[in-house]
This record gives C-alpha cells, sequence and structure tokens, in this order.
C-alpha cells in the first residue's frame, strides 16, 4: 500500500454544526497568496439532505486577472479534518491533491495517524474531478456516492472591512445594515467534496477543521 507523507503548512480550526463557516483573509508572508493558503472553511447540509457538504478556499483576494493564472500546487495537499467523538482529534480525513490537471480525493477514512504529519492511504481513493478554469462551466464529478469539484469561484466572504476598522478606531459603534462588501469581484480557489452523512459516523454533531500540508 503506497503512501506520501505530508507535513502541516498551515491550519484553521472551527467548529462545525449543521452549517460552518470561518475566515482568514490575512496570513504570514510565506503563505499569503500560494496554495498553501486557507481564507476560508465551509460545512452544510446538501441539497440532497443525507449528503454534508465540505468546501475549502483558498488563495483568496484573486483579482479577475491573477484568476487565471492561479493554480492549485502538486506538493501541497488540502485536508479535511472531522472529529465524531468530540475530542478534538481527527477520527476522519478526506484529503485532495492535484496531479496534472485533475485534482484527485481520498477518504473519509480514519488516518493512520493524526497531528501535524499526514499520510495518503491510496487504496482508500475516492473519486477524481478535472480542475475547472477560470470563466469556463464548472465541471464536477460523482463517483462511490460522493460529488467533487476543484476551481476558481467568486469569494463567497462578506467582510465589511472600513466599517470594521472604523469600530476599532472608535468612529463607529456597529455594523451598517447593509454593509459594503469589501471582498467583492475577488475570486478563490475552491475544493468541494459532498458525502454521505453515513460515511462520517453516526455522532450527532462534528467538530471539522482543514490544513493545507506540503510534501517531504
Amino acid at each position: 500500500m503506497k503512501k506520501t507523507k505530508m507535513i502541516l503548512g498551515l491550519s484553521l480550526v472551527a467548529m462545525s454544526g449543521l452549517i460552518l463557516v470561518a475566515a482568514d483573509h490575512v496570513d504570514a508572508p510565506s503563505v499569503t497568496g500560494n496554495a498553501a493558503d486557507i481564507t476560508d472553511m465551509y460545512t452544510f447540509q446538501g441539497q440532497e439532505t443525507s449528503n454534508l457538504v465540505f468546501a475549502v478556499n483558498t488563495q483568496g483576494l484573486l483579482s479577475p486577472n491573477a484568476t487565471a493564472g492561479a493554480s492549485f500546487n502538486e506538493n501541497v495537499m488540502i485536508e479535511i479534518n472531522i472529529d465524531n467523538t468530540g475530542d478534538n482529534v481527527e477520527d476522519l480525513v478526506i484529503q485532495a491533491i492535484k496531479k496534472g490537471d485533475k485534482m484527485y480525493f481520498f477518504g473519509p477514512y480514519a488516518p493512520s495517524a493524526t497531528g501535524t504529519s499526514s499520510t495518503i492511504k491510496t487504496a482508500s481513493a475516492s473519486g477524481s474531478v478535472e480542475i475547472s478554469k477560470y470563466g469556463a462551466t464548472a465541471i464536477t464529478s460523482t463517483q462511490n456516492g460522493m460529488k467533487f469539484f476543484a476551481g476558481p469561484r467568486d469569494d463567497p466572504f462578506f467582510f465589511d472591512l472600513g466599517q470594521f476598522q472604523a469600530i476599532l478606531g472608535g468612529t463607529a459603534t456597529a455594523f451598517k445594515n447593509p454593509g459594503t462588501d469589501t471582498f467583492a469581484g475577488s475570486n478563490v480557489l475552491s475544493v468541494v467534496v459532498e458525502v454521505p452523512k453515513t460515511m462520517l459516523g453516526t455522532a450527532a454533531s462534528l467538530n471539522v477543521w482543514a490544513e493545507t500540508k506540503k510534501k517531504q
């Protein structure tokens, strides 16, 4: 059984319920804007209510011109960690890694080790999808009861940064309604996987977080 070792590059931790939203649009210089830079993670019930959707966005604040040249990195794995026992340790992982013009997915499966170092259990491959190109029709695939997508998307994160700074500076006391979408017109690279809930255990709630890990 072939395994590829990956070492932690960047972590984004968040707590999940039926809907999860976490955001991080500013990072250390070593990861900002590159394939290891996670901006957001979302977890929500799929259109098919028996499924759960995991979406991880990377490389935030891409302009339309920059989006066309942005790409996933074959040496950076995106890993979704799922805790279904409430101890904040991953019980299952879903892994995505680029090879050529496709994104390959593995899991969900129980990892052989937890923490900052991961391996890819190739025997647990779940599917692949051609990476969508900017400006083209989105490509999805369905395999083994799961659905997959990888490619550029409009940044869904809404935040009024100017008003937030005004609140911090003491010149405002609350957000406006409606606010200003600071990130309007910017894009991200997204990895999305839809999974039957039966593959995730029987817990009433899950803790979910995403990491990017660099190949060693």
